[in-house]
């Protein structure tokens, strides 16, 4: 039986099997890869503004990166790079992805 593409689990899904496994190998680059993109920081940096480095811990990372998902609908642009960036990440890093 062959497994359906990632990029047509759900959403949510998707996002936490690759929030699951950046938080298990530790990975603080994804995360802030992920929140850098997100409309209110990208709105920011469009504004002039800095981003400059994400600072704090792992887990507090980790919690801002959620915490962004939890305001509502996501823009459908937005959701189809998350979805991709996701999956990609997956394929890359799950080896029974591949």
């Amino acid at each position: 039986m062959s497994e359906s593409p990632l990029e047509d689990l759900p959403f949510d899904e998707l996002r936490h099997q690759a929030f699951h496994l950046a938080e298990k190998k530790l990975d603080i680059g994804f995360f802030t890869d992920v929140f850098s993109h997100m409309p209110g920081m990208v709105a920011i940096e469009g504004e002039g503004g800095d981003l400059g480095s994400i600072g704090g811990t792992f887990i507090e990372t980790v919690r801002a990166t959620k915490e962004m998902f939890g305001h509502g609908q996501i823009d459908p642009d937005m959701e189809a790079l998350l979805r991709a960036r996701f999956a990609t990440y997956i394929r890359a890093n799950d080896p029974s992805h591949r």
